[in-house]
């Protein structure tokens, strides 16, 4: 008796782990789910739900939703794409991002999922909104204009590197991310060298002194969109067996 569960994802069968999750299965099959709060070694968050999926017509997450014996999935419908075009617009518009000025530009997930599904500029109005910039730091500053409350630095900190050094705080439009400290990030216990500092999307948590320096060209997305890495390996694979 196989262990294996079986379902759709746009029409092609998938096999998967049954502890897995929709987007772990589809993207050890080479089928590539966008996602801005999933992240390799962090516990499912299902915050950004960039991530959204139909499952037998329903929107459900798929970084959390787990898989299920003979589910339809729809990942690329259209219905789904306009979903998260309208996601991805609404992150631009709540937040102040210059993507023109901005160090994390060709490095940015948020960035390279707006070319991915063809925003060139967004439709919804801009809401500008009046937020703050710590540099306090002397290795790393936090800029909260381009902070998308993904929480990945909230995880990363507390469950990778031990120290809990973000957290949320508010809630609706109040919500933000803070430090564990009354003061600024230099009052915290946190280095350049812990993994929350590179764990950030966006540039809303950037190691100082490094900016500019990968040039146009070389960039993680400059030629390649985001998510090719998991369907090429797979058609590779493929290829050699």
């Amino acid at each position: 008796m196989s262990d294996k569960v079986d379902f759709i994802i746009d029409g092609e069968e998938v096999s998967a782990n049954p502890d897995q999750t929709i987007l772990i299965a589809a993207e050890e099959a080479g089928i590539y789910i966008p996602r801005l709060c999933a992240m390799k070694d962090l516990v499912p968050f299902g915050a950004c739900r960039v991530c959204t999926v139909l499952v037998n017509g329903r929107p459900q997450a798929a970084c959390t939703q787990p898989v299920a014996s003979g589910i339809i999935v729809e990942n690329s419908s259209d219905k789904i794409l306009k979903i998260r075009r309208t996601i991805i617009e609404m992150l631009f518009v709540e937040g102040n991002h210059y993507c023109m000025f901005c160090e994390k530009s060709g490095n940015c997930e948020l960035q390279a999922l707006a070319y991915r599904l063809g925003i060139s500029a967004p439709d919804l109005p801009y809401l500008f909104p009046d937020r703050k910039v710590d540099a306090t730091h002397p290795d790393i500053l936090i800029d909260h204009n381009r902070c998308i409350l993904c929480g990945r630095c909230v995880r990363a900190s507390r469950d990778l590197d031990g120290k809990n050094v973000f957290q949320f705080v508010g809630r609706g439009l109040g919500k933000e991310v803070q430090v564990n400290s009354s003061a600024k990030l230099a009052a915290t216990d946190i280095d350049v060298t812990d993994k929350a500092v590179g764990v950030c999307p966006v540039g809303a948590l950037l190691p100082k002194r490094v900016g500019y320096r990968i040039p146009i060209g070389e960039r993680l997305f400059d030629h390649n969109p985001i998510g090719h890495e998991i369907e090429t390996n797979i058609h590779n694979s493929s290829v050699k067996e």
